[in-house]
């Protein structure tokens, strides 16, 4: 059925302020709502309960099949659509979207007909709400504009080290890059979650006078929406973007590493030593440069000259074995050649086909490496053809850190780079998602069922692959630590339940430093309460990077006997709190809520609990108050109004609504139980 957008007096009528008013077609079929309007079609359809998907295209009819974070099939719903009086609407469950006859439109919510959010014109004259700019070739310059709210807070958008947990008034790259990691998903205070359902390289603007979506390089606007509080929103949006597998028991306990355990013995030895000390430990971890070459993926047996002995001894011990495995390939690889030939290496515009520069063995200067390009199925599967003949066939290694992939580009030029999926600035923040699916499908086809990625880098419907991502190469200070609680919280915003940091940091660090040792012990406590528990870093003395560098000592031990006794203290409080990790993982993997939550997730009613960026809810049942702070003895703590708090050291119970102070010695981070929840947090 196709309607003219004519208006009567008083219906919306076209403001005669632009250049050239722009009267639109409507059109319903099959419960789809369509626009359309000098050369530009705008389609509104439902997309689960509660949400619609919204796509603009200038120049034709809306395209199918680009890439995006969105499930080929969106889950069935029920919505209905009405044209009358030179507007068009759609509404499905909590949220109605009101189309005006110019092609503006408003996303309200059903019950009382409140305004969620609703498009903004750039300028009275032009342009609209929607503004393409010609790049060639079909593609343009996208931006979408969003009117801007007093008081409104942002959260999501992946995770940043801006330290911020509401983001508005940030403007940020949706790029990734080590330690930054774009998922377009935004969770307002207002009541819904949206999602820039775009890989492109671009921004997200969102300052006092409006809220602004650019891709630098694109075919279409394509955006998804829901109404609902958070703990709503989470459960819509995993549905539509995949909910992560169940996290296996193992990897909800300790995982140890270094930069770098340089051989078979050494990582043995310290696997046996915390054994030997009755320590917990459940995965360690082969970093990089265990390979022959980079791009070869296989040990070099002249430093790992057994590794189905070492892998059996491991899982003797109770220990999972990871395995580094980087997407780069070195022109001295193997596997390089015929790589190149078949067209299995992420393609360049312009100059050689090479995106960084690193160390090799056997070669004094760094060399020219490729990334293999994770958007080409072909290219998955040869990728997984050799992690599968190297690693999972001989040893039976099935876990896998997957470093690198943003990809790590130097220069960070993507506009040069060309993938299977698209050219560079239209796809690129894809990559890291792409390259976990090549392990995930690979892992399905060979019979696995427990999956498991360590990621540096991610985007949105990770998630469903296994991926676990981690907050990157970071810095070593009270400063950092403060900033991975909200990167953390938005990370878990955006969907991806399993989240860590190296505890500790990354970049340096002395364990014979007292000033360092608090640092450590601090982050420890942090670790041991974060989705999962995982000790790593490059700690002084360092070497340069190369192929025999490696760290100082980093284990439990390394760090003196009153910190080494406190780090033990808390690692048998993970593996107590092992059941009800184990469990708050399920509901990740059966309604798509995430493991670390900010506190509105579960008070949404509460308003101060919107401002708390530096404590957390452990699952529904543990508020986890961290110490970020140098030489604090005392941590104050807000516990949220509507339920009933006990101090699990001391059973101390305090009514929700206010700020509480409570004594943090060295040995302890402030923990509330809700409502008598029964946790064994005390030895």
């Amino acid at each position: 059925m196709n309607q003219p957008a004519f208006n009567e007096p008083g219906l919306g009528a076209v403001s005669l302020a632009q250049s050239s008013p722009t009267v639109g077609t409507f059109r319903e079929r099959d419960g789809v709502l369509e626009w359309s309007g000098r050369q530009e079609t705008v389609r509104v359809e439902p997309w689960g309960p509660d949400a619609v998907r919204v796509r603009a295209r200038l120049g034709g009819p809306v395209l199918e099949g680009l890439p995006g974070a969105l499930l080929d099939e969106a889950p069935a719903t029920e919505a209905s659509v009405k044209i009358e009086d030179g507007r068009g609407q759609l509404t499905v469950g909590a949220l109605t979207v009101e189309v005006d006859a110019e092609g503006l439109i408003r996303f309200l919510r059903t019950d009382d007909s409140a305004e969620l959010l609703t498009e903004e014109r750039a300028h009275f004259w032009w342009p609209g709400p929607r503004l393409y700019t010609p790049v060639g070739n079909g593609h343009h310059r996208l931006e979408q504009r969003f009117a801007a709210y007093e008081g409104e807070k942002l959260y999501g958008l992946g995770q940043h080290q801006h330290g911020l947990l509401d983001q508005k008034g940030a403007v940020l790259d949706l790029v990734q890059r080590n330690a930054e990691v774009t998922i377009p998903v935004l969770t307002s205070s207002r009541g819904y979650t949206l999602l820039w359902n775009s890989p492109a390289i671009g921004r997200v603007e969102l300052a006092g006078n409006g809220t602004r979506w650019v891709a630098d390089s694109a075919r279409q606007i394509d955006y998804w929406i829901t109404a609902g509080q958070p703990a709503d929103a989470q459960r819509r949006y995993s549905a539509v973007t995949g909910r992560t597998p169940m996290l296996p028991e193992w990897a909800a306990g300790f995982w140890q590493c270094k930069l770098r355990y340089r051989t078979q013995d050494e990582l043995l030895g310290v696997a046996r030593e915390y054994k030997r000390r009755g320590l917990p430990i459940d995965a360690i971890v082969c970093d990089f440069f265990h390979w022959t070459h980079l791009g070869d993926w296989k040990f070099d047996p002249a430093e790992w000259p057994d590794p189905a002995a070492m892998r059996q001894e491991l899982e003797e011990l109770g220990i999972k074995l990871v395995v580094s495995v980087w997407p780069s390939v070195s022109p001295l690889s193997e596997n390089h050649q015929l790589m190149e030939q078949r067209g299995y290496f992420i393609g360049t515009q312009y100059g050689p086909m090479a995106h960084a520069d690193w160390p090799d063995k056997e070669v004094a200067s760094t060399v020219q490496v490729a990334f293999y390009d994770a958007t080409n199925p072909e290219a998955r599967d040869f990728m997984w053809s050799r992690i599968k003949e190297n690693y999972l066939d001989p040893y039976g290694i099935t876990a896998f850190w997957l470093d690198a992939c943003e990809p790590e580009l130097k220069p960070g030029f993507q506009e040069n780079l060309r993938y299977w999926a698209g050219p560079g600035l239209e796809v690129g923040n894809m990559y890291p998602s792409e390259n976990a699916r090549t392990f995930y499908e690979g892992m399905i086809a060979a019979g696995e069922t427990e999956i498991v990625t360590l990621n540096r880098s991610a985007w949105a419907g990770s998630q469903r692959y296994g991926a676990a991502l981690w907050s990157g190469d970071i810095g070593t200070d009270f400063a950092t630590l403060r900033r991975q609680i909200a990167a953390g919280l938005n990370t878990s915003l955006s969907g991806i339940p399993w989240w860590n940091t190296d505890i500790g940091g990354f970049h340096g660090g002395d364990p014979d430093d007292p000033a360092y040792r608090e640092v450590m012990i601090r982050w420890f406590q942090f670790g041991a309460l974060s989705p999962l528990m995982r000790l790593h870093g490059f700690r002084d003395p360092g070497m340069p990077l190369g192929p025999d560098m490696t760290g100082g000592p980093n284990e439990v031990w390394s760090y003196g006997e009153e910190a080494g006794t406190i780090m033990e203290k808390y690692l048998r409080l993970r593996e107590r709190l092992k059941p009800y990790v184990l469990d708050v993982m399920r509901a990740a993997h059966e309604e798509g809520l995430p493991v670390m939550r900010p506190l509105f997730l579960e008070f949404p009613d509460d308003q101060a609990t919107w401002s708390v960026a530096d404590s957390y809810l452990f699952g529904p049942d543990l508020l986890v108050a961290p110490v970020l702070t140098a030489g604090a003895s005392v941590r104050t703590a807000y516990l949220p109004a509507g339920a009933r708090w006990t101090d699990a050291w001391t059973g101390t119970s305090y009514e929700g609504g206010t700020n509480v102070t409570v004594d943090a010695p060295l040995d302890r981070i402030p923990l509330f139980l809700r409502d008598g929840a029964a946790l064994p947090i005390a030895e």
